[in-house]
C-alpha cells in the first residue's frame, strides 16, 4: 500500500488520484483518443451504430455460475429474447487479497464477455467498486473496509485502493468495447449511489478514471425512482437509469431532459433471507410492469434472468434493525432458474420481446439433466473442538481480535483464552458478529447471535478452565450504511464487568476441514463437528444435495464449498452443479457448529422452502 499523508480538506480527491491514467499502456491510450461510441442516447431514445434501440437485458453472474455453465446460461438469455446480457464486476472476488489479482478460471471475466459477444449479446458491465447484488461487503475487499469506514467517499485511503484495482480491470476492458469491435456497450459509473450518500466529487472521479483509462462506450447510473435519489446519484455526462419493481410512471417523471427511460434493474424476483419465506413473484405481475415499460419506450434489463448461487461464503447481509443474512441460493424466482431450468417468466419474457427481433428467436433449450435420488451415511470425524484444537494458532493478543484484523476474510474464528469465575457469575461478548458458540472446557454453554441475548451463565459453583468460543461471520452487510462493518468480536469478553485477557486465535477459512489427529476422534459420533460422506456416480450431473437433521453447516463437495445450510429455513437444498462432480467416487465434507445430521441425501428437485408472494423494494 502507498503511504499516504493526511487528506487535503481542500481538495479530499487530490494525491494518488491526480494521475489515474498513468499506468495506462500507451496503445489503449491511442484506441482511446481515436474512439467513437457506438451506443448514444439523444433526445430521450437510444441510438446503436445510428439505429434507434432498445436494450433488451437479462442480468447474469459470472460469479454465481460455474464457468463450465456459462454458455450454457448466456444461450438460454439469447432464447429469452435478451439482446443484452448485464453484470457487475465483484472486486473482492478478484482481489482477495490486497495486491493478488486473479482473472484466470472462474474470473476470468474478459472470457465470460467474449463468450456473450459470441453468442450475438451485448454486454452491460458494472464494474463500480459497489454492487450490493446481495454480494458479501457488496463487492468491496474486507481488507479495504477493514482499513476505513469512509466508504464509497472521495476519502483518499478509499479513492487510491480503487485507482489501483481500475489501473488492473479497466484495461482489460477496453479493447472488449464495441468501439473497437467487442461487445461492452454500457458501463455503469456507481450502483443506486442516491440511497446511500452524495459526495459528488466521488462519482466525478469514478466517472473520469473510467474515461481516461479508455471506456469510450455509455456511462450511465442507476438509482430508485425517488427524487433525492436521482439527485444524489446522478453524475454528469451519464445517463440516468432506474431501479424499480413497479414504477413506470414514477420513472417518467424523474426522467432528466435528453435521456432515454430504462429500468437497469427490473426487479422480476427477490432474493432470500435466512429465517424468512421464500419470496416469489408471479409471471403476471411481472410481465406486466416489462410491457408497461416496454409500451412507454423503454429499455429494460430483468434482475435477475439467471439469479446462479452464492457459492463459498460469498452471500451478503442486510441490517434493517436486525441482521438479515442472505441464503446460498441466488435463484431470485428468476426466469431461468438455479440449474438452468425455465419457467412460466420465460415463456412470458420469450414473448413479449420476441416483435423487437428481425427473425424469429433461437429454439428453447433442453431441459438440465439430473442425478438419480440417493442416500449417503454421513459420518462423524471431528467434534467441533476437536477441529479447533487441530488448527494452528494464527495469533495471540491481549484482547480478541476482530476478522479484519486476522486476515480472516469469513468463515469461523475460534478464540480461546483461560479464565476464572465467581459463583453465579455470567460470561459476555460485546460487540459480537455475528454468531458465536461457547464452550468452557470440554461442555458447550450455548449460543450467542448479533441481535439476540449477549449473556451466558457460567457454572454456579466458580471456577476456572479454557474458555472457547467460535464466531461465524453469517454475511457481510452488502447495504446501507453498516456496509464494510468488521466481523468476529469488536469489543470484548466479559465475566461479570471485567474483562477476559489474553487470547489465542485460530481461523477456519473456506478450506476443506481435515480431521485432527486427536487420539481416538476419529468416527466417534459427535453432536456438531465434521463429519464425511461419499457417493459413486456414473455420470457428472446436476444434484441437489439436503442434510436431513443438519442444524448449521457448511458443505464441501470433493473440495469446493458449496455454501451453507441452516435448519430455520427457507432453503433446505444446495445445488451442486454437474462440473463440481466426477465419474466414481466424490467426496462431501461437512462442518456443522451446532448438531449433525445422520445423512446426505441428492434430490432431483429443489426445495426452497415456504413461499410468499413478494415484490421487491
Amino acid at each position: 500500500m502507498v503511504a499516504l499523508s493526511p487528506q487535503d480538506p481542500a481538495d479530499p480527491g487530490k494525491g494518488r488520484c491526480d494521475n489515474v491514467n498513468a499506468n495506462i499502456d500507451p496503445s489503449v491510450r491511442a484506441m482511446t483518443s481515436s474512439s467513437t461510441p457506438s451506443l448514444t442516447w439523444h433526445s430521450g431514445g437510444l441510438l446503436r451504430d445510428g439505429r434507434p434501440h432498445r436494450i433488451l437485458a437479462g442480468a447474469v453472474h459470472y460469479f454465481r455460475i460455474h464457468p463450465d455453465q456459462w454458455e450454457d446460461r448466456l444461450r438460454r438469455l439469447v432464447a429469452m429474447g435478451a439482446n443484452t446480457v448485464d453484470t457487475y464486476v465483484a472486486w473482492n472476488f478478484h482481489e482477495r487479497v490486497e495486491g493478488d489479482r486473479d482473472f484466470t478460471g472462474w474470473r476470468d471475466l474478459e472470457r465470460f464477455i467474449r463468450i456473450a459477444g459470441d453468442l450475438g449479446l451485448d454486454v452491460f458491465l458494472r464494474p463500480s467498486p459497489y454492487i450490493c447484488a446481495e454480494w458479501s461487503n457488496g463487492g468491496i475487499p474486507f481488507w479495504l473496509s477493514g482499513r476505513t469506514r469512509a466508504l464509497r467517499t472521495s476519502d483518499r485511503v478509499f479513492l487510491a485502493a480503487v485507482d489501483a484495482w481500475y489501473d488492473e480491470l479497466i484495461p482489460r476492458m477496453v479493447p472488449l468495447q464495441a468501439a473497437h469491435g467487442g461487445p461492452i456497450r454500457l458501463i455503469q459509473v456507481e450502483n443506486e449511489y442516491g440511497s446511500f450518500g452524495s459526495d459528488q466529487a466521488y462519482l466525478t472521479h469514478l466517472r473520469d478514471g473510467l474515461r481516461s483509462r479508455g471506456m469510450v462506450e455509455l456511462l450511465t447510473t442507476a438509482d430508485g425512482t425517488t427524487p433525492d435519489m436521482v439527485a444524489h446519484g446522478s453524475v454528469p455526462e451519464a445517463m440516468g437509469t432506474f431501479t424499480f419493481g413497479t414504477g413506470v410512471p414514477k420513472a417518467l417523471e424523474l426522467l432528466r431532459d435528453g435521456d432515454a427511460l430504462m429500468c437497469s434493474e427490473l426487479w422480476g424476483g427477490w432474493f432470500d433471507h435466512w429465517g424468512e419465506k421464500h419470496h416469489v413473484r408471479s409471471a403476471d405481475s411481472m410481465i406486466g410492469t416489462v410491457q408497461e415499460l416496454l409500451d412507454a419506450g423503454g429499455s429494460v434489463s430483468v434482475y435477475m434472468a439467471h439469479g446462479g448461487t452464492n457459492f463459498g461464503l460469498w452471500a451478503g447481509a442486510n441490517h434493517f434493525g436486525i441482521l438479515q443474512p442472505t441464503v446460498t441460493s441466488y435463484d431470485s424466482d428468476a426466469p431461468i432458474g438455479e440449474d438452468g431450468t425455465l419457467n412460466a417468466k420465460f415463456g412470458a419474457l420469450r414473448a413479449a420481446l420476441a416483435p423487437f427481433h428481425d427473425g424469429d428467436l433461437p429454439p428453447v433449450p433442453a431441459a438440465p439433466r439430473r442425478q438419480a435420488a440417493a442416500v449417503a451415511e454421513l459420518l462423524p470425524q471431528d467434534s467441533l473442538l476437536d477441529a479447533v484444537r487441530a488448527l494452528p494458532v494464527r495469533a495471540t493478543a491481549p484482547v480478541p481480535m476482530t476478522f479484519e484484523e486476522l486476515g480472516a476474510e469469513d468463515g469461523l474464528v475460534a478464540y480461546q483464552a483461560q479464565v476464572s469465575f465467581p459463583a453465579d457469575a455470567t460470561l459476555g461478548i460485546h460487540g459480537l458478529r455475528d454468531r458465536a458458540t461457547v464452550f468452557l472446557d470440554e461442555v458447550r454453554l450455548g449460543t450467542l447471535e448479533h441481535d439476540g441475548a449477549h449473556e451466558l451463565p457460567l457454572p454456579a459453583g466458580g471456577g476456572t478452565g479454557t474458555l472457547t468460543i467460535v464466531v461465524e461471520s453469517l454475511g457481510r452487510i452488502n447495504y446501507g450504511p453498516l456496509t464494510g462493518e468488521r466481523k468476529g468480536i469488536l469489543q470484548g469478553v466479559v465475566v461479570g464487568r471485567r474483562f477476559v485477557h489474553g487470547w489465542t486465535h485460530r481461523v477456519f477459512g473456506d478450506g476443506v476441514p481435515g480431521p485432527s489427529t486427536s487420539s481416538g476422534s476419529s468416527g466417534t459420533p459427535t453432536p456438531d463437528g465434521i463429519a464425511t460422506a461419499s457417493f459413486e456416480i456414473a455420470e457428472p450431473l446436476d444434484a441437489w444435495l439436503a442434510f436431513p437433521g443438519g442444524a448449521k453447516g457448511m458443505v464441501w463437495l470433493n473440495g469446493f464449498l458449496l455454501g451453507r445450510y441452516w435448519e430455520r429455513g427457507p432453503q433446505e437444498t444446495l445445488y451442486a452443479p454437474a462440473p463440481l462432480w466426477r465419474e466414481g467416487r466424490n467426496e462431501i465434507v461437512v462442518l456443522d457448529t451446532d448438531r449433525l445430521g445422520g445423512r446426505v441425501e441428492i434430490r432431483e428437485t429443489p426445495s426452497f422452502g415456504e413461499v410468499e408472494e413478494f415484490i421487491g423494494g
